[in-house]
């Protein structure tokens, strides 16, 4: 109970936080890259948002590649902080452009992404992560 309010930082844990932080942003992205994905090499007519007039099925295509190949680089911690760039833009869109004038409920989730990839930006993957071991090789 002593160390619950300690301000010292133990670099194992925050590894182990980042870690978390890593599995639970990109594994719960992948349930809206799949079904995107699904839709991107199915029979059906693509229906899909074009905010920057690239066509609906290119912008599909570049979502598909944030949410689900990029989240699965995220899981891997394999080029994390350039895996999280296409998500971050994807939940910038999503929050300030397509749900631009809707209530702040709708916006919520994006935002909450948007929020974790960014500090992965920030923070890197962590010790339990691809990159770390093959960095640490060279």
């Amino acid at each position: 109970m002593k160390n619950t309010y300690t301000t010292n930082l133990e670099l194992a844990k925050i590894d182990l936080g980042l870690l978390f932080l890593r599995l639970g942003a990109a594994g719960l992205m992948l349930t809206h890259g799949y079904p995107k994905l699904l839709n991107l090499f199915g029979s059906e007519e693509i229906v899909f948002a074009d905010p920057a007039g690239l066509g609906m099925a290119t912008t599909l295509a570049l979502a598909v590649f944030a949410e689900f190949i990029c989240s699965i680089l995220v899981i891997l911690g394999l080029g994390t902080r350039l895996a999280v760039i296409p998500l971050i833009i994807t939940m910038f869109t999503a929050a300030f452009v397509i749900h631009a004038a809707d209530p702040f409920q709708r916006k919520e989730l994006a935002l909450i992404y948007l929020l974790n990839f960014t500090v992965l930006l920030i923070t890197g993957a962590g010790k339990h992560s691809l990159d770390f071991h093959w960095l640490k090789r060279k």
